[in-house]
């Protein structure tokens, strides 16, 4: 979603003035069991997707079964969740740190929500690099929000035909939460599903991708080496850089197939 904004554009000598579409930003308020649990800045669409992939990327659901009611005032900006069994761990359990005993292992740096619900991911689909190559083009080509803004980030699921689904944000972890709302309210079978993502391949990114358990993650953007690191731990395949028929695949290679 967007609004217009009245710009004075100027370029060289002229000064122009303009409608812009300009990239929503909205803050969305998580009320949990009747108290607040966190305040997501995001793009106001596809909010219970957002809502339900959020809770399961925190560890407090697994499925869809574990929410016994759920409702979203848009207009206020708050989302009301009630659990089947409600938390008896505090909210501050969700942002603390675990340090773990791995010897230097990527893991070290879970949060302690993250060790809980990342996955490793093993087996999975496999793919034709062109596959690959066509994916990131129609990612790029179907984000009509992305062309008038330049603001959002796009994410989409993708199987051997094409992408599946897709969701948009200003956040790019709230966009890939939104595919795993989509997952659990859908029950989706991740394992035979891709995520092409238009964002930098960040270790939280990572982290998303292997929680919502998809055997690959491509981008058109570059990797940071913990990104690198906690794939390779999770047995993920990161493929980053995807412009045109060229990619650099940095982890997991076996599933990307070549001649």
């Amino acid at each position: 979603m967007s609004t217009t904004w009245r710009t004075i554009r100027i370029a060289g000598a002229e000064r122009v003035e303009k409608e812009d579409e300009i990239a929503a930003e909205y803050p969305l308020t998580i009320r949990l069991d009747g108290e607040e649990f966190a305040t997501l800045v995001c793009s106001p669409s596809d909010l219970t997707d957002l809502v339900v992939g959020f809770l399961a990327s925190e560890g407090v659901i697994r499925r869809m079964e574990d929410i016994k009611a759920l409702s979203i005032d848009e207009e206020r900006g708050f989302a009301y969740a009630e659990l089947v069994r409600p938390q008896s761990t505090g909210k501050d359990f969700y942002s603390k740190r675990l340090i773990g005993s791995c010897c230097g292992k990527s893991r070290q740096f879970y949060f302690h929500n993250d060790a809980r619900t990342a996955k490793t991911v093993t087996g999975g689909i496999r793919l034709p690099a062109d596959r690959c190559f066509a994916f990131m083009e129609q990612l790029q080509a179907g984000s009509a929000e992305f062309r008038s803004t330049g603001g959002v980030h796009n994410a989409a699921l993708c199987d051997e035909s094409g992408l599946v689904e897709a969701r948009t944000d200003i956040g790019r972890h709230n966009a890939l939460d939104k595919l795993f709302g989509h997952c659990i309210r859908n029950r989706v079978d991740a394992k035979r599903r891709v995520i092409a993502f238009s964002g930098r391949l960040s270790s939280e990114v990572v982290l998303k991708a292997a929680k919502i358990g998809c055997p690959i993650l491509l981008s058109k953007s570059a990797p940071t080496d913990l990104a690198l690191q906690l794939a390779e731990d999770l047995g993920l395949t990161c493929a980053g850089f995807i412009r045109g028929d060229a990619m650099n695949v940095y982890t997991h290679s076996q599933r990307i197939l070549t001649e």
